[in-house]
């Protein structure tokens, strides 16, 4: 793959860092060959899959499955390899545009957001006490450790897949800095909308791999670890305010919903020991506007209140019960086989719970009625309570002898009756038909 950048410096840094990491084995493209002077390299082509594109298709499907979980955990193990055994001997004077995530870094990085998300989202704010809290803020993330090479835009789009191994790209920003930050960027990815669950089983993950390369206290990590997110999603949405607002670039806008729902929970759920009531007071704001809410309503392919994904599968016993690909276990398996069955019938048999004959002869038969109803008051507390607790995965299973008829007119009942009361995403999956 041929590449020409007309950014002498940023050129640089990525040949010399692509040619650093291949010495450590790490696994970044190929460089075939380079004309610096002309401003063009040439690059192994690791193809056009990257984890985004992977986690949206795998996601459209099947949910955040356990494949999902497995291949952000080889991206977790990985991590470390950039951050400390590269970053030993890494020559941080190719870097840029600067050598260390310092405060200079972090203020460009708070006033870009200032000036490109907050003042064009119409967020009101007071200049000065606000730039006070920004340099109180970034006091406290200069306390973490600062001896590490930072990716600086460790996220999935950034990440490809390549014959079943994961690739690395774009870190031309590295520079120096804590390890926190880039584990913050993989994690809260406004747009890859990590379950929470899931999300605080691969942190847990990065901790127990980054045990293995280096002595830490899991506890100040952590509390490191938040701020470091915070600003993060900081820095993205000073990008999707100056591409979606500034250049109008629409689909930048389409994050910023996710972005929100993440700032949300951690302004409800983190305490950070820093005073910055301007900026968190500020952050509040800008999860109560309305003018941010419309554009969501406009953008994003799920809004806080349509987020639950309920999964729905038809199976028979003889091939055992389906896998909670989400990961998340819980949920509900009814077991249909108590009630008549008309693949005991002839004129049933090469019939489906799907065809309308064997529709009319559950319709006639009370005892599918009473087992339903008993299902849906189960299925409706479950799905309430999950919108409620801002819960993003449900599985609800019913299997039968053959998964033939009983099991699927279940399924297909439950799927009508949730679609109809609930704005959620149902998938409905008939294993034994496929």
């Amino acid at each position: 793959m041929g590449v020409y950048n007309q950014d002498f410096r940023e050129n640089i840094a990525f040949i010399e860092f692509t040619r650093h990491f291949l010495k450590h084995g790490l696994n970044v493209p190929g460089l075939i060959a380079s004309d610096i002077e002309n401003n063009i390299y040439i690059l192994e082509d690791l193809g056009d899959q990257t984890l985004f594109s992977y986690l949206s298709e795998e996601r459209k499907e099947k949910g955040f499955t356990g494949d999902l979980i497995k291949t952000y955990k080889k991206v977790i193990e990985s991590l470390p390899g950039f951050q400390i055994e590269a970053g030993k001997d890494l020559d941080y004077s190719v870097c840029y545009p600067r050598d260390k995530f310092d405060r200079q870094s972090m203020m460009w990085d708070m006033n870009y957001f200032k000036y490109y998300f907050l003042k064009l989202a119409k967020i009101p704010f007071d200049e000065q006490l606000l730039e006070d809290d920004f340099q109180k803020f970034a006091a406290y993330l200069l306390q973490a450790g600062q001896d590490y090479f930072l990716y600086r835009d460790f996220q999935s789009r950034n990440i490809m897949i390549n014959d079943g191994k994961v690739y690395f790209i774009d870190y031309q920003g590295g520079r120096k800095g804590a390890l926190q930050y880039d584990i913050a960027s993989l994690l809260y990815d406004a747009k890859a909308d990590i379950p929470r669950s899931v999300r605080t089983e691969l942190f847990e993950y990065y901790l127990d791999v980054l045990e293995k390369h280096i002595k830490f206290d899991r506890g100040e990590f952590r509390n490191y670890y938040y701020g470091y997110v915070l600003i993060r999603i900081m820095q993205a949405m000073g990008a999707y305010g100056f591409r979606g607002f500034y250049e109008k670039k629409k689909h930048f806008l389409a994050s910023i919903p996710y972005a929100i729902e993440n700032l949300k929970w951690i302004l409800g759920n983190v305490k950070l020991p820093v005073n910055i009531p301007t900026l968190e007071s500020v952050l509040q704001s800008l999860t109560e506007s309305e003018y941010l809410k419309s554009i969501g309503n406009d953008h994003a392919v799920f809004s806080a209140k349509n987020k639950l994904t309920v999964r729905i599968n038809s199976f028979s016993y003889k091939n055992g019960i389906p896998l909670d690909e989400s990961g998340n276990g819980g949920g509900y398996v009814f077991d249909c086989r108590a009630i008549h069955n008309p693949g005991k019938y002839e004129e049933y048999k090469t019939l489906t719970g799907k065809d309308e004959e064997v529709i009319r002869f559950f319709e006639k038969e009370t005892e599918m009625e009473d087992f339903l109803n008993a299902v849906f008051l189960l299925a409706d507390q479950s799905v309430e309570k999950y919108i409620k607790r801002d819960f993003t995965d449900l599985v609800i299973s019913f299997g039968c002898t053959g998964g033939q008829h009983r099991s699927v007119y279940s399924a297909e009942k439950l799927a009508k009756h949730l679609k109809a009361k609930y704005n959620i995403q149902i998938i409905l999956i008939h294993r034994e038909l496929k």
